[in-house]
């Protein structure tokens, strides 16, 4: 008997080791896509070479989505966003950048869930679970966008909250990342591997290279957490994210603000529904929660700026907290609103399951394909 029980506390002590090493694989897998986009792209400078186009809201919007999904980072370009705005660009021009930038990140979740491709009813979830985030984000925007081309609603009640705070504080956003020190050391290592490569491949290389490691984290991880999840580690779960959507939300938000990245928090939680542990409506809150957790990084950068272009860079920072927690406020307060996100999902990861070509070609479509020609009709 007691030597059953010593099998089975080491059986559950080596399968939570190995949860432990697949998340960790996660993030480093989220972190070597996000660095090799960067490397590809140009990074934050790529992001501002692009941004030079923006000439009207709707290819800033665009552009910021495309922005986004090349740099792999709404945090990065937001951030970027506000050092354009403090040098001078349009607050006009900025907020539809800002709404692009929410609905690039979802890019990232996507390409987790194609981990479970190989396997057709966790795919389906997957695929929901992750597109829920993207058909989210185009709703807060098609009602958002409008709003303040007429009204300037976000930049009113954004400037009115500046202009109490600019100057007031003085934060430096560095210390508060404890994800990047802990995924950069092997991400280095993962660059170092590739070094050889000329130029660009290197980036190119490492989106690769993190694409596989996702693949394989993904497809051991849902098996590993089926067996670990069980008594009262499950119950902690889902009190965290399946509880109600009040908790589900601050979970999210919670976890993001931790990370400095919603790419990584619902990234995270796709394994779980693709597994069935989740189903996209508990997911759902909780990726909301991490809409609004990543305003932080734009809100800690825009503090560490002084001087006459403080309160312009502040302005911007709180469009993008206002901008997600108001859509929050909206869409998921009103009933009539509340389910169309996890309906058009479910719905697309429906016809994914079925013809996996569509599902890459919303992806690159949606991402890469329609910004990319507005990038260049622009030009």
């Amino acid at each position: 008997m007691k030597m059953n029980q010593g099998k089975q506390v080491t059986q559950n002590t080596l399968n939570w080791l190995a949860v432990v090493a697949l998340v960790y694989a996660m993030l480093i897998a989220v972190s070597t896509v996000s660095s090799g986009f960067k490397i590809f792209s140009g990074g934050a400078s790529g992001a501002e070479q692009i941004f030079q186009f923006a000439n009207n809201p709707f290819i800033a919007l665009l552009l910021g989505t495309l922005a986004t999904a090349l740099v792999q980072s709404s945090s990065t370009v937001t951030a970027v966003i506000v050092g354009l705005v403090a040098g001078g660009l349009p607050i006009s021009i900025a907020i539809p950048m800002v709404m692009g930038a929410n609905m690039g990140t979802t890019i990232t979740n996507t390409i987790v869930s194609i981990g479970h491709i190989r396997e057709k009813d966790d795919f389906k979830r997957a695929f929901s679970a992750a597109t829920v985030h993207d058909f989210f984000n185009l709703l807060a925007v098609a009602i958002f966008l409008p709003l303040e081309l007429m009204f300037g609603l976000l930049e009113k009640l954004a400037s009115n909250f500046a202009h109490l705070f600019a100057g007031s504080a003085d934060v430096s956003m560095k210390g508060l990342n404890f994800m990047k020190p802990l995924t950069k050391p092997t991400v280095n290592l993962i660059n170092d591997l590739w070094s050889f490569l000329p130029g660009k491949a290197v980036g190119v290389a490492m989106v690769v290279t993190g694409i596989l490691i996702i693949l394989f984290s993904v497809t051991y991880l849902g098996k590993v957490l089926k067996r670990v999840l069980v008594g009262r580690a499950k119950n902690v779960l889902h009190n965290a994210i399946g509880k109600g959507p009040v908790t589900g939300i601050c979970s999210g938000a919670l976890v993001t603000v931790m990370v400095q990245s919603s790419s990584t928090t619902t990234s995270l939680m796709i394994p779980l529904a693709g597994s069935g542990m989740f189903s996209t409506r508990q997911i759902y809150p909780f990726t909301l929660g991490a809409n609004i957790g990543t305003t932080i990084t734009a809100l800690l950068a825009a503090t560490a700026i002084t001087g006459a272009a403080a309160e312009a860079a502040l302005t911007i920072a709180l469009v993008h907290f206002l901008f997600n927690f108001l859509a929050v406020v909206l869409i998921y307060g009103l009933p009539f609103l509340r389910n169309l996100p996890v309906v058009a999902s479910e719905r697309l990861a429906e016809v994914g399951s079925k013809n996996k070509m569509l599902a890459f070609s919303y992806v690159l479509g949606t991402f890469f394909v329609v910004p990319g020609l507005m990038l260049f009709g622009a030009r």
